[in-house]
C-alpha cells in the first residue's frame, strides 16, 4: 500500500499546558501523540484525554487525529474514518484529509480517497506525500497515467524510495518492464533495507520470466520483513510479509517447485490481513494452496495439453502473441470454455453447448489452447476448473467463458452445474462453482485474465419475475441480479489486477438464450472476438451494440475492467 504520513501542522506543545492535565500530561500526552506508541496504549491514552472534556476546537481535533493514528496501526479503517471525520468537523486540516483519504484507500474506496486527497492539496501547501498517496489511489483504479503523473510530482517535491517503487509498479502495469526495473533499482539503492522494493522486483522478474531472480529477491524481502518492522506507520500491519510470501510462492509454482510453493502459500495465510490488498493476497494463496495439495495436484509441471475425457476436449494450436501496449506481451495463452444446458432438475437451455463450441473455435483460431466442457455435472466442472487454474500459473493470458444458468446469493456469483437441485434447507452454494474462487485463483499481476459470463445472475430465493423470452436465469426464480465489484481492486476476495469481467447482460437483468442456434451475446462475441487488431474493450463495445440492436434493448451487455494496458486477443 505504501502510503505516507503527514503529521498535523497544529502546534502540540500548547496542548499540555492546561492545568487540568498537570498530573497526567507526563504519561497521557506522549502516549497519545507519539507515533511509536503501541496502538492499544495510544488509543487508551487518547480516550482518557477526550474523557476529560477540557479541550475543544483544534486541540480536540489533534487528539482525534492521534487516536485515528492508533486505529490505523490496528488496521481498523472504519474507526480511522470516524475519528478523522470528527476532527475535520472541529478544524479542517491538510493532514486530516490525508489520513482519512488513506483509510478510504485501504478499504478499497478509491474515488472517495481521491476526493479527500484533492481536499488535502487544496487546504495546504503542495505536498509530495499527498501527491504520492493520490497516485496510489489512481493506481488502485487502474488509471496508471494519472498515477505516474502524481508520482512525478511527489518525486519533484520530496524524492523517496516509496514513490519510486509505486511509479515503477505503474510502469510495470503498462508493460514498461525496463522502466519499472529502473525505478525499483533506484529505490533499492536509496533504501536497501526496504523489503517492498525487493517484492516489486520479484514481480518484474516473474513478468520477464526470470524465476530464479524472482525467488532470490523474494527470499531477501522475507528476510528483511522479518528482521525489521515497517517504519512507515501508514503501512497496514502484516501486509509486507504477506505480500512477500505470496510472490515468492507464485515464482516457485511457476518454476514447478511445488513443495516450496506450498510452504510459502501456507506462510501467506498465517499473517494477519487488515487491508484489502492483504486479504486479496490471502484469498489467492488459499486457492493456489488447495490446487497444489488436493488429489489432483501435479508432482511436476503439467503438460501443455490436458488429457481429454468424455466431457472434456482440449485443443492446442501454435500460439499467436497477445499484444499489450505500449510493450509487446507474448506468451502462452489458455482458455476454459464451458457450456451447460442439459439441466436435469431446472429448465434446460438449448444453446449453451452451441455457444461454447462457437467461442472455443474462435479462440483456437487466434492461437489459444482451449479446454472445452459441455454439460458438466458438479464433479466434472470442479475438476476441469481446478486443472485450468493450475495451468494458469504458467500462462500469460487466461480466458474463462461460461454459458448456462447462473445465480447470485449473498452478493456472490455462482455458475450452475447440470445436476443442481434447489431444495429448501440445503446449502446450494456448496454444489455450485463460486466465481470469487475462480477470480482469486487467477489473481496475479503478471497475467491478463478475461472472464466472460453468458449467464443470468439470479437469486434463486427471490420471488418469480416475468422476463421476455427464454432466459438463462433459473425458471421460477428471479432477477435481483448482481453487478461485478465497483472496482476489481476493491474486493476483499480478490484484487483482480489485470482482470476484465464481461457479463452478457446488465446488473439486475436476464441474459436471453436466443431463438436461433446461439444466444444473442455469444453470437455477437464469436463474430468479433477474432477481429485482428481490435482491442478487447473495443471488441466488447461492438458486441454490446450488436446485442442491444438484436434484442431491441431488452439485453445490454456489461463489463468491468482493471486490465493493465490495452489487450489485443488477435494480431493486427
Amino acid at each position: 500500500m505504501r502510503r505516507l504520513m503527514l503529521i498535523l501542522t497544529m502546534a502540540l506543545s500548547a496542548l499540555w499546558s492546561q492545568p487540568t492535565l498537570a498530573q497526567s500530561r507526563s504519561q497521557l500526552g506522549p502516549l497519545c501523540t507519539t507515533d511509536t506508541t503501541p496502538a492499544d496504549q495510544q488509543i487508551d491514552a487518547c480516550n482518557k484525554i477526550i474523557a476529560l472534556k477540557v479541550f475543544s476546537g483544534g486541540q480536540l481535533a489533534t487528539i482525534y487525529f492521534w487516536r485515528a493514528v492508533g486505529w490505523n496501526k490496528k488496521g481498523n479503517y472504519s474507526q480511522v474514518i470516524a475519528d478523522t471525520t470528527e476532527a475535520l468537523r472541529l478544524k479542517p486540516d491538510q493532514a486530516l484529509y490525508n489520513l482519512r483519504g488513506s483509510a478510504y484507500f485501504d478499504k478499497g474506496e478509491y474515488d472517495i480517497a481521491i476526493a479527500d486527497f484533492n481536499d488535502a492539496l487544496r487546504s495546504g501547501p503542495p505536498s509530495g506525500t499527498i501527491f504520492h498517496n493520490r497516485g496510489n489511489a489512481f493506481r488502485g483504479k487502474g488509471d496508471y497515467a494519472k498515477a505516474i503523473a502524481d508520482y512525478d510530482s511527489a518525486n519533484r517535491l520530496s524524492p523517496n524510495a516509496y514513490t519510486l517503487l509505486n511509479r515503477g509498479l505503474s510502469k510495470q502495469a503498462l508493460g514498461d518492464l525496463d522502466g519499472a526495473l529502473a525505478d525499483i533499482n533506484e529505490a533499492i539503492r536509496l533504501d536497501p533495507s526496504l523489503p517492498s522494493g525487493l517484492i516489486d522486483r520479484t514481480v518484474v522478474w516473474r513478468a520477464k520470466g526470470d524465476l530464479d531472480r524472482a525467488i532470490a529477491d523474494g527470499t531477501e524481502a522475507i528476510r528483511l520483513a522479518k528482521a525489521k518492522a515497517p517504519t512507515n506507520i501508514m503501512t497496514p500491519p502484516g501486509s509486507v510479509l504477506i505480500t512477500a510470501y505470496l510472490h515468492r510462492a507464485l515464482a516457485y509454482e511457476a518454476k514447478g517447485d511445488y513443495p516450496r510453493a506450498r510452504e510459502d502459500f501456507k506462510a501467506t495465510l498465517e499473517g494477519v490481513a487488515s487491508d484489502a490488498g492483504s486479504k486479496a493476497n490471502q484469498a489467492t494463496a488459499k486457492v493456489r494452496l488447495s490446487l497444489l495439495t488436493d488429489a489432483g495436484a501435479p508432482a511436476a509441471p503439467p503438460p501443455r495439453t490436458a488429457p481429454s475425457s468424455p466431457q472434456q476436449t482440449t485443443t492446442s494450436t501454435p500460439a499467436a502473441p497477445t499484444t499489450t501496449k505500449p510493450a509487446a506481451n507474448a506468451g502462452r495463452r489458455i482458455a476454459l470454455v464451458i457450456g451447460n444446458g442439459a439441466y436435469q432438475y431446472v429448465r434446460a437451455l438449448p444453446n449453451p453447448s452451441n455457444d461454447a463450441r462457437s467461442i472455443a473455435k474462435s479462440l483456437r483460431d487466434i492461437g489459444f489452447v482451449v479446454t472445452v466442457g459441455i454439460d458438466l455435472d458438479r464433479a466434472a466442472m470442479q475438476t476441469m476448473t481446478r486443472e485450468f487454474l493450475r495451468e494458469a500459473a504458467r500462462a500469460q493470458v487466461a480466458v474463462v467463458y461460461y454459458a448456462g444458468h447462473g445465480v447470485q446469493i449473498d452478493g456472490r456469483n455462482y455458475l450452475v452445474p447440470v445436476d443442481i437441485q434447489f431444495q429448501s434447507g440445503t446449502d446450494v452454494t456448496a454444489v455450485m462453482m463460486d466465481m470469487d474462487t475462480i477470480m482469486a485463483g487467477l489473481d496475479d499481476q503478471v497475467r491478463t485474465n478475461i472472464l466472460i459470463l453468458d449467464a443470468c445472475r439470479n437469486n434463486p430465493m427471490a420471488p418469480k419475475v416475468a422476463s421476455a423470452g427464454a432466459s438463462r436465469g433459473i425458471e421460477g426464480e428471479a432477477g435481483s441480479g448482481l453487478a461485478a465489484p465497483t472496482s476489481l481492486g476493491a474486493g476483499s476476495s480478490t484484487l483482480g489486477a489485470g482482470t476484465l469481467i464481461a457479463f452478457a447482460t446488465a446488473p439486475g437483468q436476464v441474459a436471453l438464450d436466443g431463438e436461433g442456434a446461439n444466444s444473442p451475446f455469444s453470437a455477437a462475441l464469436s463474430r468479433h472476438i477474432g477481429t485482428p487488431g481490435l482491442e478487447v474493450q473495443q471488441m466488447l463495445t461492438r458486441v454490446r451494440a450488436e446485442v442491444v440492436a438484436a434484442t431491441k434493448s431488452k439485453q445490454v451487455p456489461w463489463s468491468n475492467s482493471s486490465l493493465l494496458g490495452e489487450v489485443y486477443l488477435a494480431e493486427k
